[in-house]
């Protein structure tokens, strides 16, 4: 099984009905196998905070939303994630592509990707790093705990889970 197709057996396994997509390198190849589910809802996205609130009232309407996003887009969805999600305990999955870590090959990817743990912490968004092997039970895990402790937990890909395939 490759990676993309293992996130998406992740993300089905969870019950995740609805998800939000901002473009992606890494995570392309997933969205059409989000595309092709009929009990799946996609909405592609320009801007991270803009599928925050979508997925935030996706759950008030009862759905199980997840947004999938580079990492870089962390920045952009700050203000949603803490003023939407933090205050209101709205949960939401976020499954981040982790650029600008160990194998990263474009410079410009380094700031935000030596910044994202940091940021992730300071947010109090709890966030796990699985490998290819273990990236489906991960995702689940990180759902069971935004639903524990409503609020948003995110897994992140590092350039080397997508280079295991």
């Amino acid at each position: 099984m490759d990676a993309s197709e293992a996130v998406f057996n992740g993300i089905k396994m969870t019950g995740v009905d609805f998800v939000v997509s901002v473009p992606c390198i890494n995570l392309k190849e997933i969205f059409p196998m989000i595309d092709d589910d009929p009990t799946m809802i996609h909405i592609p996205v320009t801007r991270e905070e803009e599928g925050v609130g979508i997925c935030a009232g996706a759950y008030m309407g009862g759905r199980t939303p997840a947004m999938l996003m580079q990492n870089s887009g962390l920045g952009n969805s700050i203000n949603a994630l803490a003023s939407l999600n933090n205050l209101f305990h709205i949960p939401l999955l976020l499954i981040m592509s982790h650029r600008g870590c160990e194998g990263e090959t474009i410079c410009a990817q380094y700031p935000m990707g030596q910044m994202t743990p940091s940021l992730l912490d300071t947010l109090d968004i709890p966030y796990v790093i699985p490998t290819i092997d273990t990236v489906e039970d991960a995702i689940h895990y990180a759902w069971r705990i935004a639903i524990e402790k409503k609020r948003p937990v995110a897994v992140l890909l590092e350039i080397g889970f997508w280079e295991a395939e």
